[in-house]
């Protein structure tokens, strides 16, 4: 039934009920699903004890509250930040790394090539290039160096991507808690990306490239991969790139065959290669070996008994500077290899003609004749050069010690070589129609205003040339100057091999123009090969690692520069040198020639020998100059050669030298050459020599300018006198013969 005033009626919950609507529709709170939020008042009365709970369980719902609330905030935050850092480092990320090249162009860069000498007989000599040392595969290598280096360098090396997150934080809380920079959270992966490709500088962009690149090479290589290229390529103090460089430059030996406690000082260097290198810092690098040691055992690589061996390892003492006189021979074959192959654009190997034992022989030789007589006699320096008949040089010695001075005597050192230069002039004279037993008459003489002197003031009188070259006569060889002309003598030392500019005197009789001993000894060899003029070499091939030939010496033509019958007569004259002249302490078994040689003040001396096998070259002096204490080619140089020769020719036949000319002591003697003798008992002369000059051109001369030579009419004599006086009673010097040259 519809209600007269159309009032709606609307349910009501817990208010209190209408006096209206008592008897109509109602709910009460028993009637609902939800029951109400409010308490039902309680009828009891509350109690003292639930009065004063009440008020603490609040309290307590408070604290609660606040603290989970304050851990939710920082929580919050904390993910806000971490966000934001993370965009952040995402930003940095892309903005350094779109300045890159694109990673499509990325390639691992070509190693810097090396150079590998080995000798004859298959020994290495050096190693040259910007890395000192060939490449070694990581199979080859002693196993114990790429433990030490993971060691003590990235232990996860093989569980990292690239970045080791663990390693990172750890280098972080070192670094924290000592309130320095002491550790470095750089895997092996990333210190190979910035040896390949970055520079050295501290700077975001170069640690966000070296993170790219990281992940770049973990991505294109494998393990094995990389660690072999660190290994190959990082730097390991004192000049040495790579384990090979650092191995030989420490050990002299090979990478393959370093020792545990070795393996630990290589690892070591590589926090700080320069100031912990064994060759400037030997306790700093055992120190630092000791460490690594223990980090290896801390891993697991090696047992207490190993690491106890390890530790009682003396101490690597390297020295400053790569030592060995083979160096003398490795810097001359770099100086030539780019005119015989270009330039080197991949690891090569280099077949040397130098044979490793007689080069250590040629050392030790030298050193131990300086070691003994240096002090003593005033001498500090001393050279070797051996050269066999085809021109290949088997020993070089360029200096006592290569780790003091690099600087090689024997290729660029210019000396005089005194009377070692005789021979051209003999030569020369022989050449000229005249023989060994050719009379001259060994007496004070006078050209111009100078006056060359016999060694001590002696004269002979009349002697042959074999008696003049084998005693050393200086007033023969200037009277065979003379006649000669200086312009021949010169002509013939070049023809056999000096190259050194020669000044047109008559003193170029006694060796006053400088010449090295490499060039001095290599003009000796025609004299021991038959009268051939080789081309002196040191490298005889040149290959690839594969194996290409690049470069091979065939010999190729060997001119003949002396006749064969004067190269007979220069071996008869020069043997005397050895058997009864001034090099009696150089002659042993094989039949041997050669001159000794010392130049004014003893500043140098030489001496020069050959046998048919080899011609070896010998010096001493020193570098400034200062003279020795009356030291001469019969001295110290003999005995080096004599050493070095016993030594290079054991178990080699013997063979004669070439030339078959033997003096007749019942021949009339022979005065061919128009020189004036002491005395009225002058025999004719010979019939002339049409082709010979009768007129010598002015020269200068030690003593001053010379005035030309008056020729003498051919009608009474039919050769030119040179303008000397020659002859008279001997005179007593005033000053010593080294004030001028020594003959001897």
């Amino acid at each position: 039934m519809a209600r007269k005033d159309r009032t709606r009626i609307e349910p009501t919950f817990d208010g209190p009920a209408d006096k209206r609507e008592a008897a109509g529709l109602s709910v009460t709170d028993d009637d609902r699903v939800v029951p109400s939020r409010k308490r039902a008042v309680s009828k009891r009365a509350p109690t003292k004890a639930s009065r004063q709970e009440r008020p603490a369980r609040g309290r307590q719902r408070t604290r609660s509250r606040g603290l989970f609330s304050g851990l939710g905030r920082v929580v919050y935050w904390g993910f806000v930040l971490a966000l934001w850092a993370g965009i952040a480092a995402a930003g940095v990320v892309l903005y350094y790394g779109a300045q890159m090249p694109s990673a499509t162009t990325w390639s691992i860069p070509d190693r810097p090539p090396n150079v590998k000498i080995v000798s004859v007989d298959g020994k290495l000599l050096a190693n040259r290039g910007m890395t000192g040392g060939e490449a070694v595969g990581l199979h080859e290598m002693s196993p114990y160096i790429p433990q030490a280096v993971m060691a003590i360098e990235d232990r996860r090396f093989y569980s990292h991507f690239g970045i080791d997150p663990l390693g990172l934080a750890r280098a972080m809380v070192e670094n924290i808690t000592s309130g320095r920079f002491s550790q470095g959270g750089s895997t092996l992966t990333q210190q190979l990306a910035k040896n390949l490709f970055l520079k050295p500088d501290r700077t975001i962009e170069r640690k966000v490239q070296e993170v790219l690149l990281a992940l770049w090479l973990e991505h294109k290589h494998t393990k094995d991969q990389i660690l072999e290229m660190y290994l190959n390529r990082v730097y390991f103090g004192s000049g040495a790139y790579g384990v090979e460089a650092a191995s030989r430059r420490y050990f002299g030996k090979s990478a393959r065959d370093v020792t545990l406690a070795e393996a630990a000082l290589l690892a070591g260097l590589l926090k700080a290669p320069s100031r912990l290198s064994p060759a400037r810092d030997p306790k700093a690098a055992e120190d630092r070996a000791r460490l690594v040691l223990s980090a290896m055992r801390q891993e697991g690589m090696i047992g207490e008994k190993e690491l106890a061996t390890a530790m009682s390892a003396p101490a690597t003492r390297a020295a400053a500077y790569w030592t060995g006189s083979e160096h003398y021979v490795a810097d001359r074959i770099m100086e030539e290899l780019p005119g015989i192959i270009g330039d080197v654009r991949s690891d090569i190997i280099v077949d040397a003609t130098v044979d490793l034992t007689l080069q250590k022989l040629a050392e030790e030789s030298i050193r131990r004749l300086i070691d003994e007589e240096g002090k003593k006699l005033d001498v500090s320096q001393g050279a070797l050069v051996s050269i066999d008949n085809s021109g290949a040089v088997r020993a070089m010695v360029g200096g006592y010690d290569y780790a003091n001075s690099q600087f090689d005597r024997a290729a660029e050192a210019r000396r005089q070589p005194g009377s070692a230069f005789k021979p051209f002039v003999f030569l020369a004279a022989l050449e000229q129609g005249r023989t060994p037993d050719s009379v001259r008459n060994d007496a004070p003489i006078r050209i111009g205003k100078w006056k060359p002197e016999n060694y001590n003031g002696k004269y002979y009188g009349k002697v042959t040339l074999s008696t003049a070259l084998a005693k050393s006569l200086n007033s023969v060889a200037a009277q065979l100057t003379m006649e000669v002309g200086p312009a021949a003598v010169i002509e013939v030392a070049q023809r056999m091999g000096i190259e050194s500019t020669l000044q047109a005197n008559v003193s170029l009789a006694l060796g006053t123009s400088e010449v090295t001993p490499l060039e001095l000894t290599a003009a000796y060899v025609p004299f021991a090969n038959g009268g051939y003029r080789p081309e002196v070499h040191f490298i005889q091939r040149v290959t690839t690692t594969s194996g290409e030939v690049l470069y091979e010496n065939s010999g190729g033509a060997t001119p003949r520069v002396v006749r064969p019958e004067i190269i007979g007569m220069m071996n008869a004259m020069m043997t005397g040198t050895v058997e009864t002249g001034t090099a009696r302490k150089a002659a042993f078994a094989w039949p041997a020639a050669g001159k000794t040689g010392t130049s004014q003040n003893s500043r140098d001396a030489w001496f020069v020998g050959y046998t048919a096998n080899l011609t070896t070259g010998v010096w001493f002096g020193n570098d400034d100059g200062k003279p020795m204490k009356k030291v001469t080619g019969g001295a110290l140089p003999a005995q080096a050669w004599h050493e070095f020769m016993v030594a290079a020719h054991e178990g080699v036949p013997v063979a004669p030298l070439p030339g078959t000319w033997k003096s007749n002591p019942d021949a009339e003697p022979e005065y061919d050459d128009g020189v004036p003798m002491a005395g009225a008992d002058r025999p004719a002369l010979l019939p002339a020599n049409p082709d010979r000059p009768t007129q010598v051109d002015p020269v200068d001369t030690a003593g001053g300018f010379m005035p030309a030579p008056q020729e003498v009419p051919t009608a009474s004599i039919n050769r030119p006198v040179p303008p000397a006086d020659v002859g008279g009673p001997a005179v007593r010097r005033e000053t010593s013969i080294l004030d001028v040259i020594m003959g001897n």
